[in-house]
């Protein structure tokens, strides 16, 4: 670690270094999904519930369209994984390999046999640091560069427009442009089988010279502040009254578009059970969760106002226009795997669309 704290365990997957920042997840499930979440790209991922390997890796098969039917991705983005306990002898009837077997080919270094309670209280009280998965023999070089410098969101966004057909044959099927800063997959599936027709543009794209019903701006990784291209045509939308949602890092593209300011949490809300609360409601909800920056609440303009709060640390979970359509999450509505309380809210935006 970066502050001099060392914890040996065994190697499994890749054998070889890895450097990134490290952070911690504590879903029960859900490796294939985190390992495949672009928003996970420049980090080494602590996974606290101690069991994992359990129930394998399913095939990286795809739809006729090319969308993932078991990961959020092509690829795993993690820089490498940090486990309690790995089960090598796995179960499960959908499972074609192991996890040790997915790691190597996908070239990702991880290790087992870590206290990940005693590394997990570290990063609460300490903060997400730099790390290194050293395998016995290769020299540690710190200070590691920090991800967090590197423009993250260019690096998994698509790289051209790309056209997915709504699931049901709609004659005229709304049509959402989708601005790729690192999109799951399950986003994709839930606009689809909505018989919404989708239009997923990259990152840096003027999305202005397309015609669309609405606008939605995806999850990414690492700071909002490398997207300032994203910002500026989102700024250009907004001059007109069309629908905009977001979600993730889209919250926070949505909100520095609309004058407002980022900062960078602690240690970040990655888990499937982060309750948040609806502004102006007792209305609770239980949300799935991966990002390293949050909306400062207190820069949001006189036209704007907070959606959602955190109910474990009182940041900011989603922003919304108090007279156009446009509105955003820091949470995953989609949620896969983890909670899907929120799905609604891809009915309510393309409902006003």
């Amino acid at each position: 670690m970066e502050n001099g704290s060392e914890y040996k365990g065994q190697l499994f997957g890749w054998d070889a270094a890895a450097e990134g920042e490290a952070v911690f997840s504590t879903g029960m499930v859900g490796y294939p999904e985190n390992l495949t979440d672009p928003s996970y790209a420049g980090q080494i991922l602590c996974v606290t519930f101690p069991l994992v390997g359990n129930y394998g890796v399913p095939a990286t098969d795809t739809d006729e369209q090319g969308i993932s039917l078991n990961f959020e991705s092509e690829r795993i983005w993690a820089r490498g994984l940090v486990i309690s306990e790995y089960s090598e002898a796995y179960s499960h009837w959908d499972a074609v390999m192991s996890l040790d077997s997915w790691l190597q080919q996908q070239h990702i270094p991880a290790i087992y046999g870590i206290d990940t309670r005693a590394l997990t209280q570290e990063l609460r009280e300490e903060g997400a640091m730099g790390a290194m998965i050293v395998p016995e023999g290769v020299e540690k070089n710190f200070p590691i560069n920090n991800p967090n410098e590197e423009n993250l969101i260019a690096q998994v966004s698509c790289k051209q427009v790309i056209r997915y057909k709504p699931k049901g044959g709609s004659a005229q099927p709304k049509v959402v442009c989708l601005v790729d800063c690192g999109v799951k997959h399950n986003i994709l599936r839930c606009f689809v089988e909505r018989g919404v027709e989708v239009v997923r543009v990259p990152w840096d794209y003027d999305f202005n010279t397309l015609q669309w019903d609405g606008l939605f701006v995806s999850n990414g990784p690492g700071n909002p502040a490398h997207a300032q291209a994203t910002v500026e045509h989102l700024r250009k939308a907004m001059q007109g009254e069309k629908p905009i949602f977001g979600i993730c890092m889209g919250n926070q593209l949505l909100a520095r578009a609309a004058g407002a300011q980022t900062y960078k949490l602690k240690f970040g809300h990655r888990s499937h059970n982060q309750p948040v609360r609806m502004a102006g409601s007792k209305q609770c909800f239980i949300t799935s969760q991966n990002h390293g920056y949050a909306v400062d609440n207190n820069t949001l303009g006189s036209d704007w106002e907070p959606w959602f709060e955190n109910m474990n640390d009182g940041t900011n979970e989603g922003i919304r226009h108090k007279t156009k359509p446009f509105c955003s999450v820091q949470f995953h509505p989609e949620a896969s795997s983890g909670p899907t309380d929120t799905g609604f809210l891809f009915d309510k935006f393309i409902e006003s669309c």
